[in-house]
């Protein structure tokens, strides 16, 4: 593996690591009042790993029975996790802070 191949992944990693740490972050916010969800937001959360699980393995599995190289199964793995973490901190993002009597 190439240096320049291995920077893109851990570059990737790292990326999905933080915004996975934002979701966290502003779904704790939001079981604490502070951040506003909607009222599906727990059934969600549980579905979506769920999906990404079976998801990120079928991925990779078809990669690496294809004969493509560690590197590409990797990220094969990666993307349909790293996917979802993007599209979570920007839905979770645009609801903001929970403002006291406002509802969203």
């Amino acid at each position: 593996m190439s240096p320049v191949t291995a920077y893109r992944l851990w570059f990737e990693y790292a990326r999905m690591m933080g915004e996975a740490q934002m979701v966290i972050a502003m779904r704790v916010a939001g079981m604490a009042g502070f951040w506003s969800m909607a009222p599906s937001e727990m059934t969600r959360m549980v579905a979506e790993k769920q999906k990404a699980a079976v998801e990120s393995l079928t991925k990779a599995t078809q990669a690496a029975a294809s004969g493509k190289p560690p590197e590409t199964v990797v990220h094969a793995a990666l993307r349909p996790v790293a996917r979802r973490t993007r599209a979570n901190v920007k839905r979770l993002a645009k609801r903001g802070p929970a403002i006291p009597g406002k509802k969203r």
